[in-house]
């Protein structure tokens, strides 16, 4: 019998809230101990934008093994100061090749391959996300047999339907073992498997539950009454919530995936630092 793996993929941690509520959920309930491999979408985690060197050491100490990101990845500047020597953290892979980081990770010890793209529809111009897949396992074929080895796309986008096509595209042409999307923060109830392809069109976010995707109501709602850039800041309120997806697989074949909403309470911090 070929071995089974438990991955979770935790959707878009947004600030403090983000963090507690990954926190209570791998740490305090002890969660961590159930997967083989964890997943994290940062790109929102510090503050609602980018990631620091002390959330990302945090996060890390949480248990989670990778990080991907999005378009908000350079929003703390001192992501430059270290991109380039964490072991877990992914940028898009599809900006230019003179971006620092790295836009996929091979986890040989774990038979797991991550790569993280950036869709165009509706988002900040960049490189085709087609071609810098095409490109990427080019690259990563060289390095490694990927035949026996779980395959997993973060693709980070706002269209549902650029999310699905991609997704296809990447099955077909290379028979990846799973597809999350990110980005939007609603976790949505399309979860199935198709031909040993997990598939999800967005996986959620962690973050204040009463809030607009993470953020508080008064500058999300200036910035669409007004349309001026109205600082959004991060909403603090209790309860947060955990919003992830948890894939099994059989050797690199995708055998279920389960979403995942999970309900922190605790009193009220909107004092404290997000």
């Amino acid at each position: 019998m070929q071995n089974k793996t438990k991955i979770l993929f935790i959707g878009d941690i947004v600030g403090r809230p983000g963090r507690e509520a990954v926190q209570n959920y791998l740490v305090d309930n002890n969660k961590k101990q159930e997967y083989d491999f964890i997943i994290a979408n940062i790109e929102n985690a510090s503050h609602g934008f980018g990631l620091t060197k002390k959330n990302h050491d945090e996060l890390i100490s949480y248990g989670i093994n990778c990080m991907t990101s999005g378009n908000h990845i350079w929003d703390k500047k001192d992501i430059l100061t270290y991109i380039d020597e964490s072991e877990v953290l992914i940028r898009p892979n599809n900006y230019h090749k003179s971006a620092q980081g790295v836009g996929y990770r091979i986890f040989e010890d774990k038979n797991i391959i991550v790569l993280n793209f950036l869709g165009r529809t509706f988002m900040p111009p960049i490189d085709c996300p087609f071609v810098s897949l095409e490109c990427a396992m080019d690259e990563i074929n060289k390095i490694t047999n990927t035949k026996d080895k779980i395959i997993l796309i973060d693709f980070h986008a706002e269209a549902s339907a650029e999310k699905q096509c991609f997704a296809k595209y990447a099955f077909d042409k290379y028979s990846i073992s799973a597809f999350v999307g990110t980005h939007t923060h609603v976790q949505t109830a399309d979860e199935r498997v198709i031909n040993g392809c997990a598939y999800i069109t967005d996986v959620g976010y962690c973050g204040s539950k009463n809030s607009v995707i993470g953020m508080e109501f008064e500058s999300s709602y200036k910035r669409l009454l007004t349309s001026i850039n109205e600082r959004f800041d991060v909403e603090t309120t209790p309860p947060y919530v955990l919003n992830a997806c948890e894939i099994i697989f059989e050797g690199n074949i995708a055998q279920s995936i389960k979403r995942i909403t999970f309900e922190y309470n605790k009193e009220d911090v909107s004092n404290e630092e997000n």
